[in-house]
């Protein structure tokens, strides 16, 4: 059963279930057995909490999409009462919830047996998940020596190395399409409040954030989505409604699209070669599907760069309040949060309301820009990072200056300069696993629509894997195990 396991995606397995060929806990014993195997190696699974999965079998598992299949939440939102927290921090380790939140009980409600979470950096914040509160860095199975991303790192790592066939991550800069890109996944950021923050939430970073999804096949995140998707109560503001749905959308022809493409970042900075092969591949392979295929010439005002500062004040004013929210006038002990965050927190210290409002109006006036380059497009075709997967240590959260760390030279702006531009905008966006390097690490390639337009990426998307599926170079590693380096 094991060998089974591993080939399958979440669909699959759940097929497995239905067709009574295996239990719950039978699937749940290959992923603890697969978490105690392979997890030394790469630092991604945290939070064990098997009673609370097997009490959740025994009551009855709901007659979702996904019943029996194991699963991991990230350890970073998605509160739930019986699967506590560290935030990727040691300040935060052992927080208990004493409510469920609505991402976490509509993805119950597939069926999915959840028995732990998946590493984060601390708050979320960076594009490497290397938190002191796990005693060392996360691992990317393909070769441990390289980040698995971040901020859902721990999720990224355990799907690709095959522990579980999908799990819980949310991106507020580009933190499920960076891991999703690093591991060789399927990540898709949905429209801004496409899915629920609530109950004690509105939005994060003001809308930035949103959660989502690492898998190894289009299906599974369709599926989720399709579950998961729309307004909990409360909420300030809506989404388009959706059509369809994710899944039905998939089997849609999407037509002919206007798509652009570019191989340096849109500000005209080149990136690595692996990079721009992986985008020339996907824009032969678009033109050779149909549709109108041509370079994109970014205005001269688009200006990513004012978007990312903004962007920089927004994440250092949220992350000062979560910690000051955990002190509640307690002093800080230095010791108990990372450089970044420390600086994240100096940084706010220089800010005041009027700062963070006029952070919050460049924002939205890039969003406006974005919207903009969209009516002459239908999809913008970049890579999703610059280089392939970073050397672990690279991107360490030890420095004490946030705005070097995020906007400066060499800095994690440097490395992924394309994710953050759709959090920001709040249009849909997806990373497919379409190349590997040289030296065998994946890179991303990413795609991005106009605002509400999700359904119209899925089946573009859809399009692109049928057409150069890459189910088999996912399970060449996960057969394998973790590569060490």
């Amino acid at each position: 059963m094991k060998s089974t396991y591993l080939k399958q995606d979440a669909t699959g397995l759940a097929e497995l279930v239905a067709k009574r060929e295996a239990t719950a806990d039978e699937l749940l014993d290959i992923a603890l057995e697969l978490t105690e195997e392979r997890n030394p190696a790469l630092n991604a699974v945290v939070n064990i909490q098997e009673d609370a999965a097997r009490q959740a079998i025994r009551n009855g598992l709901p007659d979702g999409p996904f019943a029996g299949v194991p699963f991991l939440l990230k350890d970073l939102g998605a509160e739930a009462k019986a699967y506590p927290t560290f935030n990727g921090s040691k300040l935060f380790a052992g927080t208990n919830w004493s409510y469920d939140s609505e991402i976490f009980l509509r993805m119950q409600a597939t069926g999915v047996v959840t028995y732990g979470r998946g590493t984060s950096p601390e708050l979320g914040v960076g594009p490497v998940t290397e938190a002191q509160a796990y005693g060392g860095p996360t691992r990317n199975p393909w070769n441990t020596g390289h980040t698995s991303g971040g901020s859902s790192g721990g999720s990224g790592a355990a799907v690709a190395a095959g522990i579980v066939p999908m799990a819980h991550g949310s991106d507020g800069g580009g933190s499920v399409r960076i891991p999703a890109s690093s591991c060789g996944l399927v990540g898709f950021k949905p429209t801004r409040a496409r899915l629920p923050d609530g109950p004690m939430s509105g939005e994060g970073w003001a809308g930035m954030a949103i959660d989502g999804f690492l898998t190894r096949s289009l299906r599974d995140t369709a599926k989720m989505l399709d579950a998961c998707s729309g307004p909990d109560l409360g909420a300030p503001y809506v989404a388009p409604p959706l059509e369809i749905g994710f899944v039905e959308a998939m089997n849609r022809d999407p037509g002919k699209l206007k798509v652009r493409f570019s191989t340096t970042t849109l500000s005209g900075v080149p990136i690595d070669p692996e990079c721009v092969a992986a985008v020339e591949k996907t824009a032969r392979l678009m033109a050779d599907l149909g549709h109108d295929v041509e370079e994109f010439r970014p205005a001269a005002d688009l200006d990513v760069e004012a978007m990312m500062m903004a962007w920089t004040t927004v994440v250092a004013c949220g992350t000062a309040l979560s910690v000051r929210k955990k002190l509640k006038g307690a002093p800080l002990d230095p010791s108990m949060v990372e450089g970044v965050t420390r600086a994240a927190i100096a940084y706010s210290q220089k800010l005041d309301g009027a700062d963070y409002l006029d952070a919050v109006e460049e924002v939205h006036a890039f969003g406006r820009r974005m919207a903009h380059v969209f009516l002459d497009c239908d999809v913008l075709l970049t890579s999703t990072l610059a280089t392939p997967p970073a050397p672990v240590g690279k991107y360490k959260p030890d420095f004490e200056d946030f705005v070097a760390y995020r906007n400066g030279p060499g800095s994690v702006f440097d490395y992924s300069p394309f994710t953050a531009i759709f959090n920001a905008s709040g249009q849909p966006a997806i990373t497919l696993p379409l190349h590997w390097s040289a030296d065998d690490l994946p890179v991303g390639v990413h795609l991005a629509m106009a605002y509400g337009l999700d359904e119209r990426l899925m089946s573009v998307a859809a399009q692109i894997e049928r057409a150069a599926p890459w189910a088999a170079k996912q399970l060449s590693l996960i057969e394998a195990g973790p590569r060490l380096a």
